[in-house]
């Protein structure tokens, strides 16, 4: 019986990945980390109210499930996001390292590159590029593409942004279809799926190999690197 920390549990992702890992009976004990306590009671469940960053070594674990996320609008600035989606999630590993965890499970996104140009997807590159850094026996990276689901403040972008993909989805073959919407919840599932597999080293998920694990397939990582 395992312990998982999750970080970001009360955004989209996180949420539903919260509820799978309560519902799931690999988990003895769930540690959701975040700065304020979510209005969610469960036997196995504790709320640890933490500054991500001075996070210190904690309760001992061996999953790490890392939803922190934002955008440059609701951050403020593109420092006040890279404080966020970089600095916090890398003050995450660090602390989990140092508490004995040993697989760590972040999702960043599709077309993440430290040499991109576009100003987001070189903060997720970079992300994905020094977590690969710290010594966890397994790293899983999630690349989704425009998440769907019910958010708690709607962003008009995303809103435009689902319509065009919904339209446009079909069309987007080959190796556009990491570019497909998904589900929030399929990217929970496919989480936590893959913190079942025993398997080491790095791992990338593209939208399709989200869909499959989702779906319980037996997967086969197909891009994986050392």
């Amino acid at each position: 019986m395992k312990t998982a920390w999750i970080a970001g549990s009360s955004g989209l992702v996180g949420s539903h990945c919260l509820q799978g890992l309560l519902d799931s009976p690999e988990y003895m004990r769930v540690i959701a980390l975040g700065r304020r306590v979510l209005p969610i009671q469960h036997p196995k469940l504790l709320q640890s109210r933490v500054d991500f960053a001075v996070l210190d070594p904690m309760h001992g674990v061996n999953d790490v499930f890392c939803c922190l996320g934002t955008t440059i609008r609701e951050a403020g600035s593109r420092d006040a996001f890279r404080r966020v989606d970089y600095e916090f999630v890398l003050s995450l590993a660090e602390a989990a390292v140092h508490s004995g965890g040993d697989q760590f499970l972040v999702v960043t996104s599709a077309g993440a590159a430290p040499n991109s140009r576009n100003f987001y997807l070189r903060v997720k590159g970079e992300v994905e590029r020094d977590l690969a850094k710290w010594p966890f026996a397994c790293l899983h990276i999630f690349r989704p593409s425009l998440i769907l689901g019910p958010r708690k403040r709607t962003r008009p972008a995303e809103v435009i942004g689902g319509i065009a993909t919904r339209i446009f989805s079909p069309f987007l073959q080959g190796k556009l279809v990491r570019w497909r919407p998904i589900h929030a919840a399929d990217i929970a599932s496919a989480m936590l799926h893959a913190a079942q597999k025993k398997s080491y080293g790095r791992h990338v998920y593209e939208n399709p190999d989200m869909l499959r694990l989702a779906a319980k397939d037996d997967v086969v990582f197909a891009h994986e690197s050392g």
